[in-house]
């Protein structure tokens, strides 16, 4: 990796922070057995929806450390385009849980990671 984690633009740590939580929450979905495509893709909607992750945030934010605290912040802030599926809160707020995802995927800090995606995807069975 060329650049540092926190070198990074909020929205590029947002951006493989979207792939990375997707990745986890099908990972999860998977393991708990064999089941049509569509109902694992109608699952997986419930949690990497905005409005979802948004919540998940609110269940994690008081394991979080300054520094990821500080991450996400930026990921919330940074200004982006809100789909018009989305209520805007919302949406900050999962912007800024992404980013967070990404730069702690970016760290290859893999026990964290699992920490914090555990706490995410536990918290809603």
């Amino acid at each position: 990796m060329k650049n540092r984690p926190d070198e990074y633009s909020p929205l590029v740590l947002a951006y493989i922070g979207d792939a990375v939580y997707e990745l986890y929450t099908r990972e999860m979905l998977v393991s708990r057995g064999n089941m049509p495509v569509d109902r694992l893709h109608k699952e997986a909607t419930g949690y990497v929806r905005a409005s979802a992750q948004s919540e998940s945030f609110k269940e994690i934010e008081s394991v979080l450390t300054e520094k990821e605290i500080e991450i996400f912040k930026r990921g919330r802030n940074t200004k982006s385009t809100v789909p018009k599926n989305a209520d805007m809160s919302d949406y900050r707020t999962a912007t800024g849980l992404e980013a967070l995802i990404g730069y702690i995927y970016l760290t290859g800090d893999k026990n964290r990671l699992d920490e914090i995606m555990s706490l995410i995807l536990n918290r809603r069975e």
